[in-house]
C-alpha cells in the first residue's frame, strides 16, 4: 500500500482515538476536551485536504447504491464536524476563551450535544466504509501478535461480541436522545471508572464501524447479484 494511503488512514485512526477521548468528557475535563477537539478539527482539515479529489469527483461518474451510501455518510460527517467546530468555538472557555458571543450559548450547547453524537456515529461508520483498506494496512502487523492471529471466523465472532456490547452501551448512554435533541442536557456518570467509560465508547464505535462496513458490503453484493441476474437474462 502506498505511503500516502497509509498516512491517510493514520489520520483517520488518530481522529478516531481523539473522538473516543472527546466523548469521555467526565474523564477528560473541559480544558483537555477543548484542546483535543482543536486537534481533531485540525486532523479533519488535513483529512479533507488529502482527499480533495473526492470532492472534485462528487458530480462525475455513475452513482450506484454503494456510492450513494458512502457519499451520504461522508457529507453528513462534514456537516456534523462543521457544527461541532462552530458550537465548540462559541462555548470555548480555554482555547478560544477570548471570544465573546452573547446570547448564543444555549443554542450552541444544544447544537454541540447533537452534533457530537452524530459525529461519533458517522465518523465510526466512515471508518467502517474503509474497513478493507484498514485491514490491508494492519494485516501483517496483527499477524505478529499471537492473540490476534486467529481464524477469520473467530475475528468475526469477536467483532459481533464487541458490536453487541456497543449496542447495549449505546442504549444505556441514551445516545439516540442526544442525537435527536430529545434531551437538552448530557447526563454523565462520574462514578464510572475511566476504563469502563473508554471501553463503552470503543464498543459503541465498534458497533457503528460494523454497521458501516457490512451495510456497504451488503449493497455491493446486491449490486453484483443484480448485474449477474441481468447478464443471465440477456444471455
Amino acid at each position: 500500500m502506498k505511503p500516502k494511503t497509509i498516512f491517510k488512514l493514520s489520520v483517520d485512526l488518530a481522529m478516531a482515538v481523539l473522538l473516543v477521548f472527546q466523548m469521555a468528557f467526565q474523564v477528560s475535563g473541559q480544558q483537555a476536551h477543548e484542546w483535543a477537539g482543536t486537534a481533531m478539527i485540525a486532523l479533519f482539515l488535513a483529512h479533507n485536504l488529502l482527499n480533495v479529489g473526492w470532492y472534485k469527483n462528487l458530480f462525475t461518474g455513475t452513482y450506484t447504491a454503494v456510492r450513494i451510501f458512502r457519499a451520504t455518510v461522508n457529507l453528513l460527517v462534514l456537516v456534523s464536524v462543521i457544527s461541532l467546530a462552530i458550537s465548540g468555538a462559541v462555548m470555548s472557555g480555554y482555547v478560544l476563551g477570548f471570544l465573546t458571543i452573547d446570547g448564543a450559548m444555549a443554542l450552541a450547547r444544544l447544537l454541540h450535544l447533537a452534533a457530537s453524537s452524530w459525529a461519533f456515529v458517522l465518523m465510526s461508520m466512515h471508518l467502517g466504509l474503509h474497513g478493507g483498506m484498514i485491514h490491508a494496512v494492519l494485516k501483517k502487523p496483527l499477524k505478529q501478535i499471537p492473540l490476534l492471529a486467529l481464524p477469520v471466523t473467530m475475528l468475526r465472532i469477536a467483532a459481533l461480541a464487541i458490536a453487541g456490547y456497543g449496542a447495549w452501551a449505546f442504549y444505556k448512554a441514551n445516545m439516540a436522545s442526544y442525537m435527536f435533541v430529545l434531551i437538552e442536557f448530557a447526563f454523565l456518570d462520574y462514578e464510572k471508572s475511566p476504563v469502563t467509560v473508554f471501553a463503552d465508547h470503543i464498543a459503541m464505535m465498534g458497533l457503528w464501524i460494523c454497521i458501516g462496513h457490512y451495510a456497504a458490503k451488503l449493497l455491493k453484493n446486491r449490486e453484483r447479484h443484480g448485474k449477474e441476474t441481468e447478464r443471465r437474462t440477456w444471455n
